[in-house]
């Protein structure tokens, strides 16, 4: 019986555990973020207090968690996962994500929520892709936490161009009123899962519609985000 030998998808040395995805050295010299406001993630001097962008403006939501800024190796990784289809390193991508939330748990800093949701893609776009990348995020993490998921949750109602090349301005306009809710949320707390923010227009839209249907609290998981940001 042959045994299949798994390799660290960033150095490609072999795997002990290879259901890890990476070893331990890369995943030690993973790039390690600097102090960054809870609340929106950007860097701010205090990760206790919301930093002075969220005082004047503070997003929608309570809190954003995420393993690094869009900087390689993940953003080469996720690049990978969504338009090369190696969908495996979702579970890779998630595990970090995990572990970077229970440390923020463990702190005091976040509490667990009751229920995860995936970003959604127009089934016109999921189909060409073949998945939806939120979803193959969201699945494991929503087991490892133990929390209430359906994929059908949030659907996007017409199919938006993409956000790729599109400024902030842009990217609001193209997704006002793009998603629906088919979930009674109130009073729950809640945790929007995406793989990339950027600008923050897709989350603040979603963020909208979520609060609208009365979630309790709303924390938003991605594995990157980037520096330049949006309220």
């Amino acid at each position: 019986m042959l045994n299949l030998i798994s390799h660290c998808w960033i150095c490609q040395m072999p795997l002990y555990l290879s259901h890890h995805g990476l070893c331990s050295v890369c995943t030690r010299h993973l790039p390690k973020l600097c102090s960054c406001c809870l609340q929106c993630g950007l860097p701010s001097t205090n990760p206790s207090l919301a930093c002075g962008r969220c005082l004047i403006a503070p997003p929608l939501w309570n809190s954003i968690t995420f393993v690094s800024f869009y900087e390689p190796p993940l953003s080469v990784l996720i690049q990978k996962m969504k338009f090369q289809g190696m969908t495996s390193l979702a579970l890779v991508l998630a595990r970090l994500l995990l572990l970077r939330w229970r440390d923020l748990w463990r702190d005091g800093n976040i509490k667990k929520p009751s229920r995860i949701i995936s970003v959604s893609l127009h089934v016109r776009r999921c189909w060409r892709r073949g998945f939806n990348q939120s979803d193959l995020l969201a699945r494991p993490l929503a087991r490892w936490l133990n929390c209430d998921y359906q994929s059908d949750c949030l659907t996007r109602l017409r199919p938006t161009p993409s956000q790729r090349h599109l400024n902030a301005s842009k990217r609001k306009k193209n997704l006002r009123g793009a998603f629906q809710s088919h979930l009674s949320l109130k009073g729950q707390s809640v945790a929007l899962v995406d793989d990339v923010v950027t600008t923050g227009s897709t989350i603040n839209e979603i963020s909208e519609l979520l609060i609208k249907e009365g979630v309790a609290s709303l924390q938003i998981l991605c594995i990157c985000r980037t520096l330049s940001f949006g309220h």
